[in-house]
């Protein structure tokens, strides 16, 4: 993987439970081998759970708050996965608008497994080509994105770069798009 992020600092915006471990710890881990600087932002301080499919694995101490926050503060944002995870980040006012926040200052998002739900509730997707699990589909149609079956989708129709993957199988897939588009 390349070695370019130069300290770049990347957000990781996950809810207090539900974030599927694989989905977080494997982009981290490929932030921070390019030189990066991952963060992790979630709405309420202290630590998240994160799950191993519907199993709970270990917790992760989060950074700062999206009270805290802004797309101003990162080079990019990843949004991973858990069905759990991106349904409650789509409930919370400021969450959603964290993540709208990359898209309107033309910063890469890369969003992996459920995480879409998220940019759907963020009006992110009209007009995009992305992927995402297969029960996704339905919704990114209604959201007026084009949805394909692809390993990974890299996107840069629309203000900013969107990697978009469907599953923990694509991580070394999603890592490289997302390196890619964070060091440009």
């Amino acid at each position: 993987m390349p070695s370019d992020l130069n300290g770049a600092t990347v957000a990781f915006l996950v809810a207090p439970e539900g974030t599927e471990q694989i989905e977080l710890t494997d982009p981290w881990e490929a932030v921070e081998k390019a030189g990066g600087r991952p963060r992790l932002v979630s709405t309420s301080p202290g630590e998240i759970q994160a799950f191993n499919h519907l199993d709970k694995a270990d917790t992760f101490t989060v950074d700062a708050t999206v009270e805290e926050v802004g797309a101003a503060d990162f080079t990019g944002l990843v949004l991973p996965g858990g069905v759990a995870n991106p349904d409650f980040l789509r409930t919370v006012p400021r969450a959603v608008q964290f993540v709208k926040e990359f898209f309107d200052s033309g910063k890469p998002v890369a969003a992996i497994c459920h995480a879409p739900w998220t940019l759907i509730e963020a009006r992110a997707v009209d007009g995009r080509r992305l992927t995402s699990y297969p029960s996704l589909a339905t919704d990114v149609r209604n959201a007026g994105g084009e949805w394909v079956d692809e390993e990974v989708v890299t996107c840069a129709m629309g203000p900013n770069t969107l990697v978009t993957s469907r599953k923990p199988d694509d991580l070394p897939a999603f890592d490289r798009a997302l390196l890619d588009a964070f060091a440009k």
